[in-house]
């Protein structure tokens, strides 16, 4: 039997209907990448697809955050720099795989999970500052060579613990085994001009001040202190040297991103992921701080260039991750922030 309705509840349905809100067309980012770096990005993929891109910045604590939040978590991706990093989310269960052939035609194969949890964005490699004043062209050629005898007393870092010190450990130790790693670790300690202290970038002012001689560090500090006018005269008194493992090559590690488990904007996430792999995008990526995009057939900035070519050692980077805490504990055996 047909019940006719009322005209007036039609009307009231019907401007009910109009008035509301369409689901907002947003993606959610964790990020330990700085907001003045992800800016062109967002702002560019905003204008493209009229997605808005909400960053919260976090400088520690994103594991334990995602975790506290669980299901209810607002975030669609985390952004961060370090394989271990990325590793960290990704082995607490936070993240879920993503396949995408488009991501896949543009991240190579070592700078992606094997199983699709994150993806490789830029890549940046941890080389050698070198006095041009006390460290002769060629004088360098190794990561095997820090250990030699004769740079003692000649080399800064930072701490042994740091992320970006753990990762070049781990890669020792893939290539050479735990027993060599050890021992490496003991020679560059023997080797340290001071207990180490202070970030990338005070290495390089320790050369500059004359405390050392060579340092490691990674390339975009070189960038970062060529903007300051305070810094730029540290930057330069050193060359940028590309040390290669023996039988390998220069150790590289990445800024990359991930999907959350409980993504709740989750096509929006993807075509984020899309947007950030494409070479346009890692190219401005690669620009505002000074790193390599991964994307083939992209260049570095004319600056980046300018510092030399190298070949980027070819491992995969979880199999750097996997060794991390292998890494850490040869790092407090040989008591390596104690110095010399």
């Amino acid at each position: 039997m047909f019940t006719r309705i009322p005209p007036a509840l039609i009307a009231t349905a019907l401007l009910s209907a109009a008035t509301t809100p369409a689901p907002a067309q947003e993606v959610n980012v964790y990020s330990y990448r700085q907001p003045d770096l992800i800016a062109p990005l967002t702002d560019a993929f905003t204008a493209e697809t009229g997605i808005t891109v909400n960053v919260v910045h976090l400088s520690k604590g994103m594991v334990e955050r995602l975790q506290a939040e669980g299901a209810r978590s607002p975030a669609d991706l985390v952004f961060t720099v370090d394989i271990s990093r990325l590793n960290a989310v990704v082995g607490a269960g936070l993240t879920q795989p993503v396949s995408s052939a488009t991501l896949t035609a543009n991240v190579p194969a070592q700078y992606r999970d094997p199983d699709n949890h994150w993806y490789g964005l830029t890549t940046r490699a941890r080389i050698v500052y070198a006095s041009k004043d006390r460290v002769a062209d060629g004088e360098v050629t190794t990561y095997e060579d820090l250990a030699d005898p004769k740079w003692q007393g000649r080399i800064c870092t930072r701490s042994g613990l740091h992320a970006y010190m753990v990762a070049l450990t781990s890669a020792v130790i893939h290539h050479h085994g735990e027993d060599a790693a050890r021992d490496w670790l003991n020679g560059l300690r023997a080797n340290l001009a001071r207990a180490p202290e202070g970030n990338d970038r005070a290495q390089v002012k320790a050369i500059w001040a004359g405390e050392c001689d060579i340092s490691i560090g990674n390339t975009y500090y070189m960038g970062k202190m060529l903007e300051s006018d305070e810094q730029r005269q540290w930057a330069d008194s050193v060359r940028i040297v590309f040390p290669a493992f023996e039988g390998g090559g220069t150790h590289v590690n990445i800024s990359g991103v991930a999907m959350t488990a409980s993504a709740p904007n989750r096509d929006n996430a993807l075509k984020l992921m899309e947007f950030l792999s494409s070479p346009a995008a890692q190219e401005i990526y690669a620009e505002a701080n000074y790193e390599y995009p991964v994307a083939p057939g992209t260049e570095p900035v004319e600056l980046v260039r300018g510092w030399g070519a190298f070949t980027a050692d070819d491992v995969n980077l979880m199999a750097l991750a996997r060794l991390r805490p292998v890494a850490l504990r040869l790092t407090e055996e040989v008591d390596y922030n104690a110095g010399n």
